[in-house]
């Protein structure tokens, strides 16, 4: 009953810097002018309250951000990758599988609007007007693109139906949602014909919500009898209830007192959970007849119950706008109340990074120096190491930022392998 599914991200690429030189008339020597290439944009995921289900999103398997352009000459930088953002319902949790197969948690988007960064943008890679100095007047190099982040993510829906139909097994919970929806899940005319949660999506006006029909409770569901508690736990993902009873059985009331007492003894804030009581089969003579006696014997009890029928239909259409009237009513509260915390809360902390690019760790593997750092590594990948000149500013750039200090207390001699990312070269420092 847990709505997944599983993607690939790939953020996109940075765009390359470029190689470039002023050429005006009247300026017969100027200066490099190459720009950068621009940032490739990042793959976002935003929880959102208009999106129910990730079965939209699960329609492709790979997503990919745009990448940056190209630097021009004229000191013109690349332009950016326009983000890409995929929204999910609220409540979705995000895990990063990794090639091993280990799994990390990365975010759970809790709330509308919440989001994280799943798969970042690669940098832009530096023109070479860049790279001059007082002695290096004229650089000919320029840096690739960083390739953007790629993440096989998947995406865990917790909170999988706005309404849950609760009731005893053959109070007609399956009719009633193939009558609301266009869900088809199995029906008869026997107890526990549904063994697991069915959903259908429901359509009022522009409003759109999703149902899920529970399988029957019975009692003592909360200690475990029967399937109870995976029932209840489907439940429990749900913000608001149809209690669905049987109105042709002998005691309705005792019937919805005894799943009410079930839903209570689990907890997990069922007690409190909003519900519409729905009495089914009022097409059947036997319950037309009792209609006026089960109205009174509820309102009694101080609830106002609806009277339907599933199979012909009668009062369904009522039922599901009230229902659309209730979610909407909730939507407005929480987005009041979401709105009340911002103003009382303090903004979160900017997270940056400390922009240290010599904050490396070395360790040394079968005869080689592995340099991790990421600012580092990015800049090794990043460089055209094909050519003299590159690999003369990368040792000159690690020896300004600490690198080839750090690498020679690790006991790394000239010559010696050094590992960076996907990059291996020998010390020339």
């Amino acid at each position: 009953m847990i709505d997944r599914v599983e993607l690939t991200l790939k953020g996109g690429d940075g765009g390359n810097g470029v190689v470039s030189f002023r050429r005006e008339k009247f300026v017969p020597r100027g200066g490099p002018d190459g720009g950068d290439g621009g940032a490739g944009a990042d793959v976002v995921i935003t929880a959102s309250r208009s999106v129910r289900t990730l079965k939209e999103l699960g329609r492709r398997r790979i997503y990919r951000a745009d990448r940056g352009s190209h630097g021009q000459g004229s000191d013109k930088a690349g332009r950016r990758g326009k983000k890409l953002e995929l929204k999910v319902p609220v409540g979705t949790l995000i895990t990063i599988i990794g090639d091993d197969g280990e799994e990390k948690p990365l975010g759970d988007l809790t709330s509308e609007g919440r989001s994280v960064i799943a798969a970042a943008g690669g940098m832009g890679g530096w023109g070479n007007a860049r790279f001059t100095t007082s002695v290096h007047r004229a650089p000919r190099i320029a840096q690739r693109g960083q390739l953007g982040q790629e993440r096989r993510v998947r995406l865990d829906l917790k909170l999988l139906a706005d309404v849950g139909l609760v009731g005893l097994p053959n109070a007609g919970k399956s009719t009633l949602l193939a009558a609301m929806s266009a869900a088809r899940p199995r029906v008869g005319a026997y107890p526990f014909t549904t063994l697991e949660p069915s959903l259908g999506v429901v359509d009022v006006g522009w409003q759109r919500f999703v149902v899920a029909d529970i399988p029957g409770l019975i009692e003592g569901a909360h200690e475990g009898a029967g399937l109870g508690l995976d029932f209840l736990r489907h439940v429990e993902r749900t913000r608001l209830l149809v209690h669905l009873i049987d109105g042709g059985n002998q005691d309705p009331w005792a019937d919805m007192l005894a799943i009410n007492r079930e839903l209570s003894e689990y907890g997990q804030g069922l007690q409190g959970r909003q519900q519409i009581v729905a009495l089914n089969k009022v097409d059947m003579v036997e319950v037309a007849e009792r209609r006026g006696e089960l109205e009174a014997l509820f309102r009694k009890g101080e609830v106002e119950p609806v009277f339907i029928s599933a199979a012909g239909g009668e009062g369904v259409e009522d039922l599901v706008k009230e229902l659309a009237h209730r979610l909407k009513e909730m939507d407005e509260a929480e987005a009041a109340l979401n709105a009340a915390k911002a103003e009382e809360e303090p903004p979160p902390p900017v997270v940056r990074p400390d922009g240290r690019p010599g904050s490396v760790t070395i360790d040394r593997q079968d005869g080689a120096y592995h340099v991790a750092g990421e600012r580092a590594v990015a800049f090794a990948e990043m460089m055209p190491l094909e050519i003299e000149e590159g690999r003369a500013e990368l040792w000159r750039r690690f020896g300004l930022w600490g690198v080839v200090g750090a690498l020679k207390r690790a006991g790394a001699k000239r010559g010696d392998r050094i590992v960076l990312g996907s990059v291996e070269l020998e010390l020339e420092a």
